[in-house]
């Protein structure tokens, strides 16, 4: 075996061997104390960063090495220039590509992690995150153009040109698409909020897409609204402004009951329900009124304050059984329906 016909191919392989090497020690040792560098800081964007570089980084490194180790290959390699310049140009086009993955990846992250922050005030969904990452990528593709020579002038005119035609066979999606990003800036609702619609469908939204928006109902099951009709929907948000919600509960006591003791045990009862009740609203307003005489009995109506939609069923469920046991307490009757019926002969 002689040497000398393998010394060429030596620079080339150890440029190659010593990239993925590098590539290997930077994702392993160093990522790995920058991660917990990062960790350290209240800012969580570093960590978004550091995360989406941190899968491409030794893919990054082994398409250097090969850019470099293409160009000193010996002559013996038959590859004229043109064929090193067209690899190294699609090494070139791997990279861009990738990068801009990588920051369609930061950007999803940080728009995510500020719609954690702002607690609900940007809310993220599947829309603008799919929409961040196909603006990204249409710049990367537009450098990928310019990389390969070609212009981008007459690309963009042709893009105008058919995005024309594309708008007018699909006026309804892109209705549904205009209909959603109106829905989340205008913030009449969000992931999370519990809302009803005119229809009596009601659940909490799951996703808002560029498509569509689902609710996620009580039974689990998934309510498929497009953009459009959501958008002219009459419906309502209990989320909105507020998730506190008022509860209303309606009583009556018989006519020979003393009012003044009534509405004495009825706030106290309410009081010690809002304060200990989950669901309740501690320290919260509570108001009760006499509203009429009744056919049998003196009516009134409680209102009590529960944290959610869903607390309110457990603030009236308890507050009824309290009520009754402390009337049946203190001898205060709840009377049956009673009508007298005068018959002439």
């Amino acid at each position: 075996m002689n040497w000398g016909n393998f010394e060429p191919y030596v620079t080339p392989l150890a440029i190659f061997a010593g990239s993925i090497v590098l590539g290997w020690l930077f994702k392993v040792v160093i990522s790995h104390r920058l991660r917990s560098l990062a960790s350290k800081t209240k800012w969580k964007g570093d960590d978004v960063v550091i995360s989406a570089f941190q899968s491409s980084i030794l893919y990054w490194f082994i398409l250097g090495g090969l850019y470099l180790a293409i160009d000193r290959l010996p002559k013996q390699v038959a590859l004229d220039e043109t064929a090193i310049n067209t690899i190294q140009t699609a090494i070139l086009v791997l990279f861009i590509l990738s990068l801009s993955s990588a920051l369609s990846r930061i950007a999803v992250g940080l728009m995510e992690m500020y719609a954690e922050s702002t607690d609900g005030a940007f809310p993220s969904t599947s829309m603008f995150t799919n929409l961040a990452k196909i603006f990204i990528m249409t710049i990367g593709l537009l450098v990928v153009f310019q990389t390969l020579g070609i212009s981008i002038t007459p690309v963009l005119t042709a893009l105008g040109i058919g995005g024309l035609a594309v708008s007018l066979a699909l006026k309804d999606t892109l209705s549904d698409l205009f209909a959603g990003l109106h829905i989340i800036l205008s913030r009449k609702l969000k992931p999370g909020d519990l809302v009803e619609l005119e229809t009596a469908q009601r659940g909490t939204v799951d996703n808002i897409s560029w498509r569509q928006t689902t609710l996620r109902d009580r039974r689990n099951n998934l309510i498929v609204i497009p953009n459009g009709k959501l958008s002219t929907a009459i419906m309502t948000n209990y989320d909105v402004p507020g998730k506190n919600m008022v509860v209303r509960i309606t009583c009556g006591v018989a006519y020979d009951s003393d009012l003044e003791k009534v509405e004495q045990v009825v706030n106290d009862t309410a009081r010690h329900v809002a304060d200990t009740t989950p669901g309740g609203v501690p320290d919260s307003n509570i108001g009760m009124i006499f509203t009429n005489f009744g056919e049998s009995s003196i009516d009134f109506k409680v209102s009590m304050q529960a944290e959610d939609y869903s607390g309110q069923w457990t603030v009236s469920h308890e507050f009824i059984k309290q009520l009754h046991k402390r009337f049946n307490e203190e001898g205060i009757e709840i009377p049956f329906p009673i009508r007298t019926v005068y018959q002439k002969s």
